[in-house]
């Protein structure tokens, strides 16, 4: 059925009208989240469908689990939203899934782990190379307080730093966007369970605070494709996708980005910008293996 449509859909896009958004668009499912379409990234969503339904044509499937990924400020959002409306209004019924329902701590949580493997490993590293000392530690502590122990140009004044921002990076590389801190697990056993035509599927939500964790039961009795809008729906870790679509953008822009946004008052800090270049490492990476990649100025990288 689902390819008896494709076929139609190919035949009929050269005279197919994409529908205007309109203000009820279907959108990731993680609590609060608000997408605001702009017009700018619509061009880009129409080429990403056009590829989309070729791919599953393509492929020969009765069911998709489709994801896209990027940094913030890609388009992520804004780009599901898109073409789950596309999908549904074309007759290929679509849920935009948001893996932002599934790391292992609410934001303001995470944010402190992460700080603390950093510090943590950071003092690790001046003990194994002789540079720990009772003078070296009253300094650390003057610049936890100033939050600039992250910050390369401290290293001018203090040379032995450089080795403690080294040690803290790469503890930050085995935790940013892993398992310990996502739950993969729990996304490929969603994923597991679409694929296998579950009917009801119990989807995890979670908000910014510790009291707004719950389930929702979703019904995908007839849902052709699924797809996971997530940072890290494109890594190693997860399981059973189908098609992969990265949306391209620099950690210049993802700064921007978080700027504008303004979930926190740390957004141009030393360690979220340290953050930053960490998560893009991992998504350079990981678009090694996507199949389809779009600029952020919407020009088609691949195929």
């Amino acid at each position: 059925m689902l390819q008896e449509r494709l076929e139609e859909i190919l035949k009929e896009q050269d005279s197919w009208d994409f529908p205007a958004p309109v203000e009820d668009m279907p959108h990731g499912d993680m609590p609060g989240d608000k997408v605001i379409i702009s017009d700018a990234l619509i061009p880009h969503a129409q080429t990403l469908f056009r590829l989309l339904v070729q791919m599953m044509r393509d492929k020969g499937d009765n069911k998709y689990v489709v994801s896209i990924f990027g940094g913030s400020g890609s388009g992520k959002s804004v780009t599901t939203s898109l073409l789950t409306y596309y999908l549904n209004q074309a007759g290929i019924k679509a849920y935009a899934m948001s893996g932002d329902n599934y790391p292992r701590r609410i934001p303001e949580y995470n944010d402190a782990e992460r700080l603390s493997i950093f510090r943590s490993e950071g003092l690790k590293g001046l003990v194994k190379e002789g540079l720990y000392s009772k003078d070296v530690q009253e300094v650390l502590s003057a610049l936890w307080k100033k939050e600039t122990d992250s910050d390369p140009q401290e290293t001018e004044q203090y040379p032995w730093l450089k080795t403690y921002q080294c040690w803290g990076r790469e503890g930050l590389k085995g935790y940013l966007g892993e398992d310990k801190e996502q739950d993969y697990a729990q996304v490929n056993e969603v994923l597991a369970s679409f694929k296998q035509g579950d009917a009801k599927i119990w989807m995890k939500r979670m908000g910014r605070t510790e009291d707004a964790r719950w389930y929702d039961e979703i019904d995908f009795s007839d849902t052709d494709v699924l797809l996971l809008e997530w940072t890290h729906s494109g890594a190693e870790q997860v399981k059973g996708i189908d098609i992969r679509i990265c949306l391209r953008s620099t950690p210049e822009e993802t700064k921007a980005y978080r700027l504008f946004r303004a979930r926190d008052g740390k957004a141009d800090s030393a360690f979220v910008t340290m953050v930053l270049e960490i998560e893009q490492e991992k998504l350079d990476r990981r678009m090694e293996n996507a199949d389809i990649i779009l600029a952020k100025d919407g020009k088609v990288l691949r195929p």
